[in-house]
Order: structure tokens, then C-alpha cells, then sequence
């Protein structure tokens, strides 16, 4: 080892544009690794030890890089909070992690001021905060030169707490050098092909606070790429992005896509887009025809993954997806994969069941939760609990997650499925589907729409949708029932966040013992034709 890690290449240049915030300031290298520096000398006069955690709430930027430089080379845990918390929410995260210290933007006053109650040393970037120090008063004056006792740190991510609580997914420290311990990292950059250095620029697109955007964008800067940073997306921004700064890769999601197709014509062909070399996507389940339709833009440059905090997982060519339509890829040659029944057998070849992984090397647990732990684990394989199946020649294709499988009449149905066929209708910009109490089958099927823009929503709309069904679905899996909404609640990384709108049929049900009717008063509810 020797050539890449990002502390590594800023002392050898640090003339090298290392990063552009949202609003067009560049950052060099050198600027980037005396920032990161300054802070760790600060930390540690506060007493930070190996060992220990930061946590940060603050928007895409440079800011949050340097927190994230600085963890990674003195020996301490960082973990990125997300923004969209309420303050509860923040200071439970800021407790659970046990931090030490903890910076908020400006930005997130309102919430960031209450989620920091049950800590000391907090700190104030952009300006001033009530009961926060100025983080000028923790950096200024400190040296720029490289603190001693330089040891890798690492991220610890929450997991978005689709069951109670949060947890963070944490990994034994390496003890090894910070540089050496980043050019590792890049592994996962290898597989898709990344070369390192310019004039490589890696577009962040979603909020930093997610472990892919973090582990794709840090490893990016690892490798000697360029970070560009969106602060919010917008789909003719990105495809400006991607032509002033000769993007060669980026993170996406399917909603992304779709965003992007849904711009007229003249707008997609005004940009040049020649120089992307890896748009890789994940998070969600793209829709054949979506995927098909990038490709035939961007070309053989739109790679798929599939993976989690806690590890994984596999990786889509072009070309493998192509010969394989709708895989999510093979294994990584560090992962392997385990498909298992109800009881922890391993299912046939084909059969669709419970997804594990592992992967080499790398252990986790969800601090403070031993419990659950151990319940996400088969021998030394771990599940996030989604479904799927493996092909002869070992492509995996997902079906949904467990939680979200619907029962109805004892016939299983995934959602993901039925979402994929509506999504393409041209008239829908998002889609939910997910099942509600029906006294007779169980489960009925449920479609939650958000219209394409200038789209009226209605019966009119939801029984368009249903003709598209026909010849592509089975009628058994057609929605029995649409509701209509303006946002679909989606978090910035593409993750749909379904709860929201299931449970309330359920709470409902469990509340009344009875099975919960249409609402009233919801924007929009029809009840087309069922079978």
C-alpha cells in the first residue's frame, strides 16, 4: 500500500481541487487536510481519546467533510445525523452513540439546538448558536500539521429504525494507518472499475448522512477524485453538474432516474453527458423499462448493487444487466449469499426466500442491542430482511422486503413488483403499494400514487393505471383501491418510508378489532374495478 488515501495525496498535492460546496467554492486538498487537522488538535485538548465519537448535523459540504476527515485519522467514530429528525430523535442519537463532541450547522437550529441537551462539548458552524461554542474557538489557532498518534477511525451509521429505535451498525476499530485503512476502503470502488486520480469528479447527490452516499463520495476522495456537492436535487441541475465539472461518477437511486427521464426532451439533449463513466444505483428497485431507458441514454455506464449498512452484497454490470434485466447482480468477490425458507433452510435454486449475506473479513453489531444482533444473524450470515431469489449462475433478483410482503386469500404478492409496472406509466411520478385489512382475504392491495406534474388525480387516473395493468400483471395483484397524494414520503436517499402511510389502516384495526374502511376525507380515494 502506499499510493491512495486521501491524507496521503493532499500532502503530496495539495493544490488538487479536492472539493466544490453547493454554491461553486472550491476547496484544495491542503485546504481540506489543515482544516481536518486543526480540529483533530482541538478534540484532543478536549479530551478525546481512540475510541471515541463525534456526531455532526450539517448539510452536504465541505463542513461535514472535514468531521469526516478528522474522525478517520485520529481514531474516533463519526456519525452523520440526519437532518429531517426532530430534536428527541437527534438527542437520542447524540446519547446512543455515546459522542463526545457534537457540531450543528445553522442551518438545523431548530432542531439541533434541542437534540444536543444531553451533551457538553457542542459546537456552532455558520455562526451562533444558544448554549453552542463558535467552532472557530475550538480550531483557531490550533497547528495545521499532522496530529501525532494517527490511527483509523471509522463511520457509524443509524439504521433508519424500520422496528423501534435506531441502532447504530458499529465495527471494531483496525488500529492501522488512516491512509492504509482508506485504500482499503476503495475495494468497493474496484469492482465497478474506478481508476484513481483526475479527472475524476464524483457528484454527491443525496444527502451525506447515508452510509452509500458517505462510503461512495469518501472513498471517491480516497481515490483522488474531485467531490461535488448537490445541497438539494434537481434533475436539470444534476445534468448541468454533470457537465461543468466532467462528472465520471455518481450515486442514484431509482426516483432519480425517473425525475430524469421526466425532463422534455430538449432539456435532457441540451447537456453533455459523454463524460459519465459510473452511474451507480441502488437503495430501491428499478423498473426494467426505467433502467432500460437510462441505458439507452447514458449509455453502458449505469451500474446496480445491492447492499446494506451492515454489509454485502452484489454488483450489476451494464452488461450483466442487460443479459439478466432486472437483476440487482452477483455476489461480491469478498460477499456471499444465502437464500433461506421460514425455518433457515436454504431454498432451491429459483425459489424466492429470505436474502443473508457476509462478507469477509468484516463484523458488525448494532450497538447497545445485543438482541438484535443475534436475531439478524444465520451461523455468520446477517439479513435486513429482504426477499429474493438466485438464478442458476448466481444473479440475484429481489422480490420485496419481508415486512412488506402481502397476504391475501394465502397467495403471496409483492408490492415491489406491482410498483415497478406502475411506475412506468408515464401520468405517475411515484408510487406506494402495500397491503390494508380486508375481512375476507386478509390483505387487500393498496396503490398510493403521487401524479407527474399537471397530472389531476382521481378514479379517471386510477382506472388509466389499471388498463396499463392489463397483459402485464396478473389481476389478482392489481390494486383493489387508490388514494392520491401530492409528496410521496420518500427520504432523500430514495428509501420509501411506507409506514407512513400503511399504518394507519392498521392502528385502526388493532384499536376497533374491525377492518378498517376507506378513509374519508383523503385526497383523491377511488375504488376502481376489482376482479
Amino acid at each position: 500500500m502506499g499510493s491512495l488515501g486521501f491524507w496521503r495525496l493532499a500532502a503530496n498535492d495539495p493544490g488538487w481541487v479536492a472539493a466544490v460546496d453547493p454554491d461553486g467554492t472550491t476547496y484544495t486538498a491542503g485546504e481540506l487536510l489543515a482544516r481536518a487537522n486543526r480540529l483533530v488538535h482541538g478534540l484532543r485538548d478536549l479530551g478525546l481519546r481512540d475510541g471515541d465519537g463525534i456526531c455532526g448535523l450539517v448539510p452536504n459540504g465541505v463542513d461535514g467533510l472535514v468531521l469526516y476527515l478528522a474522525a478517520l485519522q485520529a481514531g474516533w467514530y463519526y456519525t452523520p445525523i440526519n437532518w429531517h429528525l426532530t430534536g428527541p430523535e437527534i438527542e437520542y442519537i447524540v446519547a446512543d452513540s455515546e459522542a463526545k463532541a457534537f457540531f450543528v450547522h445553522t442551518r438545523y437550529a431548530a432542531q439541533g439546538v434541542p437534540g444536543a441537551a444531553g451533551i457538553e462539548s457542542r459546537f456552532a458552524i455558520a455562526g451562533e448558536l444558544p448554549g453552542f461554542r463558535p467552532l472557530d474557538d475550538l480550531v483557531d489557532g490550533r497547528p495545521d500539521t499532522p496530529p501525532d498518534r494517527r490511527t483509523a477511525g471509522a463511520t457509524m451509521h443509524y439504521t433508519s429504525g424500520t422496528t423501534g429505535r435506531p441502532k447504530g451498525v458499529r465495527r471494531a476499530l483496525s488500529g492501522i494507518d488512516p491512509d492504509d485503512a482508506a485504500e482499503l476502503m476503495t475495494f468497493l470502488l474496484t469492482f465497478f472499475g474506478f481508476t484513481p486520480g483526475p479527472p475524476n469528479a464524483h457528484l454527491v447527490t443525496s444527502p451525506n448522512y447515508h452510509t452509500a452516499v458517505t462510503q461512495f463520495g469518501g472513498s471517491a476522495l480516497h481515490m483522488g477524485h474531485t467531490l461535488v456537492y448537490m445541497d438539494q436535487w434537481d434533475a436539470e441541475e444534476t445534468l448541468r453538474l454533470i457537465e461543468r465539472y466532467g462528472i465520471t461518477s455518481t450515486h442514484m437511486v431509482p426516483t432519480h432516474f425517473k425525475r430524469l427521464l421526466s425532463l422534455p426532451r430538449d432539456v435532457r439533449e441540451r447537456y453533455d453527458v459523454s463524460s459519465m463513466r459510473w452511474a451507480i444505483h441502488a437503495a430501491a428497485p428499478c423498473p426494467v423499462p426505467i433502467k432500460q431507458a437510462m441505458l439507452d441514454w447514458w449509455g453502458d455506464c449505469v451500474w446496480e448493487y445491492y447492499a446494506a449498512t451492515e454489509g454485502g452484497g452484489t454488483i450489476a454490470s451494464p452488461q450483466d444487466w442487460r443479459e439478466h434485466p432486472g437483476t440487482v447482480g452477483k455476489a461480491w468477490p469478498i460477499s456471499e449469499l444465502l437464500i433461506v425458507d421460514d425455518d433457515g433452510a436454504e431454498v432451491p435454486t429459483g425459489a424466492p426466500g429470505t436474502i443473508y449475506m457476509k462478507m469477509a473479513g468484516i463484523e458488525f453489531e448494532y450497538k447497545g442491542d445485543e438482541e438484535k444482533t443475534r436475531a439478524s444473524r444465520l451461523k455468520d450470515h446477517f439479513t435486513v430482511g429482504d426477499i429474493g431469489h438466485l438464478t442458476e449462475d448466481g444473479f440475484l433478483f429481489l422480490s420485496d422486503r419481508k415486512a412488506d410482503l402481502i397476504i391475501s386469500g394465502g397467495a403471496n404478492i409483492y408490492p415491489a413488483e406491482i410498483e415497478n409496472e406502475i411506475m412506468v406509466h408515464p401520468k405517475v411520478a411515484d408510487v406506494a403499494v402495500f397491503g390494508i385489512p380486508d375481512e375476507e382475504w386478509g390483505e387487500q392491495i393498496k396503490a398510493v400514487v403521487e401524479p407527474a406534474a399537471g397530472v389531476p388525480p382521481g378514479p379517471a387516473l386510477a382506472e388509466e393505471i389499471l388498463a396499463s395493468l392489463e397483459g402485464r400483471l396478473a389481476r389478482m395483484k392489481w390494486p383493489k383501491s387508490f388514494d392520491f397524494v401530492e409528496h410521496m414520503p420518500r427520504e432523500p436517499n430514495g428509501k420509501l418510508l411506507k409506514r407512513r402511510l400503511r399504518d394507519p389502516y392498521w392502528k385502526d384495526r388493532d384499536l376497533s378489532g374491525e377492518p378498517t374502511s376507506e378513509r374519508s376525507g383523503r385526497r383523491g380515494t377511488s375504488r376502481p374495478r376489482s376482479e
